[in-house]
This record gives C-alpha cells, sequence and structure tokens, in this order.
C-alpha cells in the first residue's frame, strides 16, 4: 500500500471545501497504471460536486484534468508503459463498446463510473480512515498520485510543459469541440459563446479556427471579455441584449447561426436568451451544466428550424485529438500557455476555486511539487 497526498472532498454543500489528507493508495491491477501527477488544471465541474450541484459519490479524491508519468504498469497494459507522460482524459476510452467502435469516444460505455469513482473492476484504489475513497472521473488528479485504468491515459511527448499538457484533458478539447465539433461552426458564420471560463474561452479559439466571421463572447466580468478579445472574439458584451442589436445588424437581420452556452452554471434563462440570438436554421449548442429546462416554444423550433443540441467532451474523440491539438500548440496555432491565469500548490486548491468563483481564473493550476 502506498501513501499520497490528496484533496478530499467528504460533505458536499456551499460551505463545505476540500480537505489536504494522506489517503492510502493500492497497486495497480490488470490494465492499470500508477501515475505520478505533475498538474491539475481546476475545472467548474469538480466544483459543481463540492456545492452539491453537481452528484458525486463520496468520499471523493478530486480532479480530472491532468498530466503526469507512468511509473508502474499492471498486467496486460499496452497503450502505455513506464516513463511514458500521459494527459488524462476525463471520459475513459475502452476502444471497443458500440460508440467507440463508431468514432464517438467521448460516449464511451467506460465512462459510467464518472460520479463513483470506481475502477473497471467495481473496487476502488484510494483508501482513508476505514473507507474507500473514488476519485473524480475515476481519476483525481488533486493527488500527488493514483491509479488510474489505461483507458484514461493519452500519451504525448514530453517537450510540452505538464501544466499545459494538462489542460487539453478536459477545458480546452471541451470548448474547441464545442465549436468545430458539436457545433460544425463554418467559415464566414456568426457565433455567439455564452460564458468565457476555462471551456468558453476555447470555443471562441474553436470558432476563429474554423473560419466565423463574427465571434462574438457574452460573460459579464470585463476581465474575460478582455481575455477572449485576445484569444479571437471580434466582439464582446456583457449581457445578451447588449449583444443582440450588434448581431441584427452585423447579419442584417438575419441572426446568429450558433449560440454556445459554456456558462459555468447553466439555468433555463440563458437557453432561451440564446434561442432568441440564432436565426432560421440556428444550433443552440449547450455545453454547461447546471438545473434547467430548454423551456423554449415549439414554433421557435419548427417554424425557423432552430436546433438544440447537447455537447459531451465537444464531440471528440480523445485518443486522436488530444494529440491533435496538442499538435496545433506547437504550430503556433492554438493558444494554451495563455490559458493559464494562476498557478498553485495542492495546498491552495481551496484558494484556487474561490479565485474561480470570484471571476479571477480562466483556468488556474495545480503544479504538484
Amino acid at each position: 500500500m502506498l501513501k499520497t497526498k490528496a484533496a478530499v472532498l467528504r460533505e458536499a454543500g456551499p460551505d463545505k471545501w476540500w480537505a489536504i489528507e494522506e489517503v492510502d493508495l493500492s497497486e495497480p491491477k490488470a490494465g492499470e497504471v500508477l501515475v505520478r501527477f505533475e498538474a491539475a488544471g481546476l475545472c467548474h465541474s469538480d466544483d459543481h460536486v463540492r456545492a452539491g450541484d453537481a452528484p458525486g459519490r463520496l468520499p471523493m479524491v478530486g480532479g480530472h484534468e491532468g498530466a503526469g508519468v507512468v511509473e508502474r504498469v499492471g498486467p496486460g497494459v499496452t497503450r502505455v508503459a513506464e516513463g511514458d507522460h500521459i494527459v488524462c482524459s476525463f471520459i475513459p476510452v475502452c476502444g471497443k463498446c458500440r460508440y467507440c467502435s463508431t468514432g464517438r469516444q467521448n460516449l464511451c460505455d467506460a465512462g459510467l463510473n464518472a460520479g463513483t469513482g470506481l475502477l473497471p473492476d467495481g473496487t476502488f484504489r484510494f483508501h482513508s480512515r476505514g473507507e474507500d475513497l473514488g476519485g473524480m472521473c475515476v481519476l483525481g488528479t488533486f493527488s500527488e498520485r493514483a491509479v488510474l485504468s489505461e483507458t484514461s491515459c493519452v500519451r504525448y511527448e514530453p517537450n510540452i510543459a505538464p501544466e499545459v499538457a494538462a489542460l487539453v484533458g478536459c477545458g480546452v478539447t471541451t470548448g474547441w469541440g464545442s465549436a468545430v465539433y458539436a457545433a460544425g461552426v463554418r467559415a464566414g458564420q456568426t457565433v455567439v459563446i455564452f460564458g468565457i471560463g476555462g471551456v468558453g474561452i476555447n470555443a471562441v479559439q474553436g470558432a476563429r479556427y474554423a473560419g466565423a466571421k463574427n465571434v462574438i463572447a457574452i460573460d459579464p466580468v470585463p476581465f474575460k471579455l478582455e481575455m477572449a478579445r485576445k484569444f479571437g472574439a471580434t466582439e464582446a458584451f456583457a449581457d445578451p441584449e447588449s449583444a443582440k442589436e450588434f448581431i441584427v445588424d452585423t447579419t442584417r437581420g438575419q441572426l446568429a447561426d450558433h449560440a454556445i452556452l459554456t456558462v459555468g452554471f447553466m439555468t433555463t434563462p440563458v437557453v432561451l436568451a440564446a434561442a432568441g440570438l440564432v436565426g432560421k436554421d440556428g444550433q443552440v449548442t449547450i455545453t454547461g451544466v447546471g438545473k434547467y429546462e430548454l423551456g423554449v416554444p415549439g414554433s421557435m423550433m419548427t417554424l425557423y428550424q432552430r436546433r438544440f443540441r447537447g455537447a459531451l467532451f465537444g464531440g471528440a474523440n480523445p485518443l486522436t485529438d488530444i494529440p491533435r491539438l496538442l499538435d496545433l500548440y506547437r504550430a503556433g496555432q492554438l493558444n494554451l500557455d495563455e490559458l493559464i491565469t494562476h498557478r498553485y500548490t495542492l495546498d491552495e486548491v481551496n484558494d484556487g476555486y474561490r479565485d474561480m468563483l470570484a471571476g479571477k481564473n480562466i483556468r488556474g493550476v495545480i503544479i504538484h511539487g
């Protein structure tokens, strides 16, 4: 049994926070690897679990964005080897299920244990105080070390800083894919992006990369609007009402082709506002999580042929898209360094989330010592 330092959530609620503890870690079994994490991203999804806005089995080791080094492999592992540098895919990719075999790895059946942290054999690897602890999305990157299924690992060349590579395991790929894959943005189109956090800023990058003529960012935080412009937004507004006049004018009344919703906590009014900004045959792509209903009159959909689509992991295929996005970064076509607004130690994880909630971060990153 190994020992590792980790951020653990034992109770959920608005006033509950991560506790830094030393926990036990079992050795890897067949198909599993022991990973020493070098960096972990502070994604909003972990905070949804902490605040009680999303379900999750507790106690839980947090973190589902991460990059590290494989220290040990269990029997039968073929996808990675000892010494490999890996990015964690927050949805495992088995490569065999119906969805993987038809190019929809983001829907892999192996993702069923995201909220419990159970490994494929139905057991846990983190333990503390006589209890089993799951890892967020079967990962637990808020730990110095973790045992993962090889299906959660994507190898990358170590000529990229781990804190940069870690972000492609969730936020970057989810946002970029939401524009390029789920929305299917095309050259010359008008795209509106609601919420400019760690996912939304990459939807901006994706829409720009796909050739959108107008990339319009909406967020109430001035700092995030400033960042959106730096990442390719052509216009930025604090609210949908302020954006509508510009959209009507620039499209000659046709309205936007796409609205991509990546707000930190989705609500029905956001969905309705987005529906009002897209025109005929327009699409509203919903990536953000929350408690909401579509609440859209049927005539808005039928008479204008509007579409509503949910997007998980941006519709990406992690085994191909994580390396692809890192290649675009190497080629200078994707901004990743600039996403990191603050770096924290593991002991500062709660400070990082408070900064995120205060609108100070695009992406905070834990640097493991």
